[in-house]
């Protein structure tokens, strides 16, 4: 059986998509979070604040078609040059990065709903309120949800390192196979 060498053209379609999603949403959120407030901007931090929800939500829906499209089709190996302990890291690290594209949407959806406010997508529908406004939960999930954002972070940065080192100093294939196809692929 043919080693697979790179990542399908969906896969990567919404590795980007995703990943382009993400990042704004935490860049929106990041700078709403620390340099906005109601007493000085107003509505205009509420306004910062939906466009933050309607943009994050979607990462729900993407995650679930990413990992049904992740488990249908095999990743490439990862290069024999890796140690085993550096391959058990790399997938470590991509757990983390799966778990955190399913805790950071999850702890925001409850953020929202205990402070009774709804969880929107895209402006177009509500995700189902699944509590009611509730103070302690506020109290648990607005931390965690700020924590979380921060380990996010550092993993996102972590994971574009390690793609641009396995580029320009290991010289393997970690890269390409998530930006290039294979010239067979192309006929």
């Amino acid at each position: 059986m043919e080693k697979v060498q790179y990542y399908t053209r969906t896969a990567q379609w919404l590795h980007l998509i995703m990943a382009v999603i993400f990042i704004a949403a935490w860049l929106i959120g990041f700078y709403s979070g620390n340099f906005l407030s109601y007493e000085v901007d107003g509505s205009f931090k509420g306004d910062v604040i939906t466009l933050h929800k309607n943009i994050a939500t979607t990462i729900i829906f993407l995650l679930v078609v990413r990992i049904f499209w992740r488990y249908t089709h095999p990743a490439p190996e990862l290069p024999d040059t890796m140690s085993p302990r550096m391959k058990t890291l790399a997938h470590a690290g991509h757990l983390a990065l799966y778990f955190m594209l399913i805790a950071l949407p999850v702890t925001g959806c409850l953020y929202s709903w205990s402070l009774g406010y709804p969880a929107p997508v895209l402006y177009l529908f509500n995700l189902p309120a699944l509590i009611s406004e509730n103070p302690a939960v506020t109290a648990i999930v607005k931390p965690l949800h700020i924590w979380l954002s921060w380990a996010v972070g550092l993993l996102l940065v972590g994971h574009i390192f390690a793609a641009l080192k396995h580029h320009f100093i290991d010289k393997d294939h970690v890269l390409n196979s998530m930006t290039r196809q294979s010239k067979s692929s192309k006929k």
